[in-house]
């Protein structure tokens, strides 16, 4: 049997992969992410690629030292064509929920498999969220019950809880909103006989 590793130590990601019935380990990547983001960003790379890059990164930054296959997962948001990352504060996260306030804004989640120094396999897929004109009364009351979810996602909510409300509709899959794309991946590691076919 093939050993699998998750190259993260994401909570959120974790479960995805139990609750889809997949058996794996758990390793951190320990990868420089924002010297990463910086340098790529200074190429003029998109939102969509920079998700990309540092997926295949951390799957092969683990990679080097287990052995089987290993899973690089990332995601970025992209606001009219800019890069977030999350918010340092609660005040930053405020002024994040403002500006996407009423308007769409794009999630762009990677996933990447590696054995030893080769990518065998990436995907990045894209969810669009358009996101409705909330009241401040309710932006104040939301971030008020919410912080910890406010500053541990990207978006400043998280769509498996009381985040959901902040949204009108969304086009997209929503294993690419929770960030990890799991119908590719599942029916990659089909074909390589990790999961039974």
């Amino acid at each position: 049997m093939t050993k699998l590793t998750l190259a993260s130590k994401s909570a959120a990601r974790a479960q995805l992969l139990r609750g889809a019935g997949v058996a794996f380990d758990m390793a951190s990547a320990g990868v420089n992410e924002d010297a990463l983001k910086t340098e790529l960003l200074s190429h003029g790379t998109s939102p969509a690629e920079i998700a990309g890059a540092l997926a295949d990164s951390k799957a092969l930054a683990v990679a080097w030292d287990v052995e089987g296959l290993v899973i690089g997962a990332d995601q970025t948001l992209d606001f009219e064509g800019r890069l977030f990352d999350k918010a340092a504060s609660i005040e930053e996260a405020r002024e994040r929920l403002r500006m996407l306030r009423g308007r769409p804004h794009k999630l762009h989640s990677a996933i990447s498999v590696a054995r030893g120094n080769e990518i065998l396999w990436r995907e990045t897929e894209t969810a669009t969220l358009h996101m409705r004109d909330f009241s401040e009364a309710w932006l104040e009351d939301y971030l008020q019950r919410n912080s910890d979810a406010a500053l541990t996602s990207v978006g400043c909510y998280q769509l498996e809880g009381e985040g959901v409300q902040m949204f009108d509709h969304i086009d997209g899959d929503y294993f690419v909103i929770l960030g990890l794309p799991l119908f590719g991946l599942l029916s990659f590691l089909r074909r390589q006989g990790v999961l039974a076919a």
